[in-house]
Parts: structure tokens; C-alpha cells; sequence
């Protein structure tokens, strides 16, 4: 039975872990933290223990078009944990709401009622989108599309500033966590193609009904295959000998393998591994910054909603109304700012889209800042982004930083651990194919 330790145990080192245990792989997965998800991950909250109320660390959310993702939640039994919803909520300040939902009609129709019906945008707006998305579906194939920015593209093609703004911005910059300036159109193309194109309910957006460390329990991986999990389990150095990998320490002990892995970002594994000659040149992050509000009473009865014209981009009602989870991507200018003035931030533009806060009492808050929530996404990345082979001949990459085919999402994190494990089940001479082909 061949071996194969995973080094990281975010979504790319588990999915790699997941598709080979089950061919009967011998597995290992190492991961430094005393829990596993890796930026996809919960924790216990105003607690010194393990037994505190677990908050995610950001909202992730999913769509149907996530095919490789649902394969993996499949292959752990816990697919049901996610909650699909058909509609999407834009909501103004003031607090006039706009839906957006599926008809019978055929792509690329099947969301035009609805959009036509949206009153938060103007009739020059809707059909400056509908002009956008029908160019996206005609040039698809731009042989350009990784050297220009999604602004640029946008702007080419005579988006008004609210359709931009409240549209495009909103949706692209949630999904690939830059701004439209700094965003390859390959990117934002890619969003919409398999999002909003692809499949008739390809948009529908699922979210976790439970923690999301929870979906990565050690209960779902008794079914998986022979899968060890080694949480605080931090790797300090990896071995090698003419050209291969013959070991990895951590804790001061020296594990072996036939094959290795390295799941983590590329900030971790270039001084973790210098021998590899990692170019990181020209690689930037982006943050993400999740808030979460609890106040003494409901605020609103909407599962979620998109938040237009402020800071505050999304809101996921976690409980009853009265606990929210607030998400801000490429949340550049909240990184600096304190603590304090982020949570009286999002209270004040909360209160201008549901009145109820005004008479709400917060009773705590918390706020997670990932600064190095994903690389960023510009015009001419996609070419540095590397393959999971390495010039050492046991030693492969995954990572949603790799080249996945996918942008910096949960989706791309799990399609590289399914191309990596494709990779070494090829270099143990037993090919297999994990990956599953992206719908439309």
C-alpha cells in the first residue's frame, strides 16, 4: 500500500486525502493548528477551551457549479449539511429589497424576469448587464482575458457606474476577493460563465447549516479509507536525497513516505522548503474580514442578503435574526483599522438597511481579519500560478494558489487536491481520475 503524507490540512490537503484513501492509500495529513479547514475553518469564541461557541472564521458560501467541492462533502456523508438557496437579495439603503431568482425560461433567460423586475437598478443599468453578460457568453475564448482587468473590460463595453458598482462589483468582488481594477477578466469571466451560465440552477448559493469545522470532524473519516490525521502537528523541515523527498520532521521526529504533498499557501512553503526555487515574485494577498453581531433581539427575518453602496457587502443570518455574520472582501481598508471601529462600522451601515438595529442592543461582537484570505487575483498571475508537479520527483503541490483551473475559492482549493492526487496516483503507475469536468 503506498504512503502519502499531506502536509496542511485545509480543503485542497483533505480533498487530495479523501480520493486517495479511498483507493488505498496509506495517508497522513499534518496539520499545524489543533483543527482542520485550514482558512475554511470555525473555533470557539469568547472561551479558553475547546467547548465554546464555534463561530466561522468567514462566511464561505458555495454554488451548484461547485461540482468538485459537493464530491468531496459527498465523499465525507455530510453533503446535506449545506442549504442551497434560489434566491438572491439586494438590498438599498433605506432597506428596499430586490430579488433575483430563476424562471422556466432557458439559459440565458431563466434569470431575466426576475432581473427586469429588480428595482434597484435602472432600465439603462439592466440592459448595460444584460448588453455585459451576453458579451461574456460570445467571448468566452479571448486568447487576452489573464492580461486585462475586469474594470477594463467592463468599462469597454459601456457598463453604466451604477450597473458596476452594484452589480458587477458586488458579485465579483465577493467571489473572487479583489476589486475590479486589480481582478484578471479571466476571473470574473469564469464567475459568470459557470455561475450564472452553465446550468440553470448552476447560481444557486449554498451555505454550511453547521460549523464548518464540523464538516471535516474526525467522524466523517471513518468511512473514507485508511486516513490519519495529525492536528498540532507542525512540519519544520523536509528531507531530501538526490533529486527526492525522503522525509518530513515535525515534533522533532523524521516521518517517511512514498510521496509527498504540500497543501499549504505559498508564503508557508517557500522558507519551508527553499529547495524548491519558488518564484513568488509579483504574488500579493488579499484580505477578507468577517463580523459577527449578536444582539438581544431580531433584526431581520432574511437568510442573507447582498448590501449595496456601503462597506458592508453580505449578510448571513446565522440564528433567529439576532446573530449575523457580516462579510467584507478585499477588505483592504478595514485592516488597519481597530477593532472597535469596524464593529461601530458595520452596526451604523447595518442599521441603515434594517431599522431594527436602531433599537437593538449589541451584546458582543467579533471580527476576524484574514489578511491572507487569498492571493490576489490580477492580470498575469494565472501563468505564475504553478502545476502539482515539482522538480523533485516524489513532491507535489496543491493549494487554491496553484493552478487549479479555478480562481482562489473553496472549488479551486478541492480540484487542486483532486489534480495533485491524480498526479501521485500517476507516479505510483495506479492512474486514476478524481477530478470531475466543470457543467455547461
Amino acid at each position: 500500500m503506498p504512503k502519502v503524507i499531506i502536509i496542511g490540512g485545509g480543503l485542497a490537503g483533505l480533498a487530495a486525502a479523501a480520493v486517495l484513501g479511498s483507493k488505498d492509500y496509506e495517508v497522513e495529513v499534518f496539520e499545524s493548528r489543533p483543527f482542520l479547514g485550514g482558512r475554511a475553518t470555525s473555533w470557539p469564541v469568547n472561551s479558553d477551551g475547546d467547548s465554546g461557541e464555534l463561530v466561522d472564521n468567514c462566511q464561505h458560501v458555495l454554488m451548484r457549479c461547485c461540482v468538485n467541492l459537493l464530491d468531496f462533502y459527498q465523499r465525507l456523508g455530510v453533503a446535506n449539511s449545506i442549504r442551497f438557496y434560489k434566491e438572491f437579495y439586494f438590498v438599498e439603503p433605506g432597506g428596499r429589497v430586490s430579488t433575483m431568482s430563476r424562471s422556466a425560461l432557458p439559459i440565458p433567460l431563466h434569470l431575466m424576469p426576475s432581473f427586469f423586475s429588480m428595482k434597484c437598478f435602472s432600465f439603462d443599468d439592466k440592459m448595460a448587464i444584460a448588453r455585459g453578460i451576453l458579451a461574456i457568453r460570445k467571448e468566452r475564448h479571448r486568447p487576452d482575458l489573464d492580461n486585462i482587468s475586469m474594470a477594463e473590460w467592463l468599462g469597454a463595453h459601456r457598463q453604466t457606474p451604477a450597473a458596476i458598482e452594484r452589480f458587477w462589483r458586488q458579485i465579483l468582488v465577493s467571489a473572487i476577493n479583489e476589486e475590479l481594477d486589480c481582478m484578471a477578466a479571466a476571473h470574473g469571466f469564469q464567475v459568470f460563465l459557470q455561475g450564472m451560465l452553465a446550468r440553470r440552477d448552476s447560481y444557486e448559493m449554498g451555505v454550511p447549516s453547521v460549523p464548518l469545522r464540523h464538516l471535516y470532524s474526525d467522524e466523517v473519516w471513518k468511512n473514507v479509507g485508511k486516513v490519519r490525521l495529525r492536528e498540532r502537528s507542525t512540519v519544520t523541515n523536509i528531507e531530501t536525497l538526490r533529486g527526492t523527498v525522503v522525509g518530513i520532521r515535525a515534533g522533532g521526529v523524521l516521518h517517511g513516505a512514498d510521496y509527498y504533498l504540500s497543501a499549504v499557501p505559498f508564503e508557508r512553503l517557500a522558507p519551508l522548503f527553499p529547495e524548491l526555487g519558488l518564484n513568488l515574485k509579483g504574488w500579493e494577498h488579499s484580505p477578507i474580514t468577517g463580523i459577527h453581531l449578536w444582539f438581544d433581539r431580531p433584526v431581520t427575518t432574511m437568510p442573507h442578503a447582498t448590501l449595496l453602496d456601503r462597506t458592508i457587502q453580505w449578510m448571513f443570518n446565522k440564528s433567529e435574526g439576532k446573530y449575523l455574520q457580516l462579510v467584507v472582501s478585499a477588505s483592504r481598508s478595514l485592516v488597519e483599522m481597530s477593532r472597535a471601529d469596524v464593529i461601530d462600522l458595520a452596526v451604523r451601515e447595518l442599521a441603515e438597511f434594517f431599522p431594527a438595529v436602531r433599537t437593538a442592543t449589541l451584546e458582543r461582537a467579533h471580527v476576524v481579519k484574514e489578511v491572507r484570505a487569498t492571493f490576489s487575483a490580477r492580470p498575469g498571475m494565472e501563468r505564475l500560478r504553478p502545476l502539482p508537479h515539482t522538480s523533485f520527483s516524489n513532491f507535489y503541490l496543491a493549494g487554491d494558489w496553484t493552478r487549479s483551473g479555478w480562481p482562489a475559492t473553496m472549488e479551486g482549493a478541492v480540484r487542486s487536491g483532486y489534480r495533485a492526487a491524480e498526479a501521485i496516483a500517476a507516479g505510483a503507475g495506479r492512474p486514476a481520475r478524481f477530478l470531475l469536468p466543470d457543467i455547461g
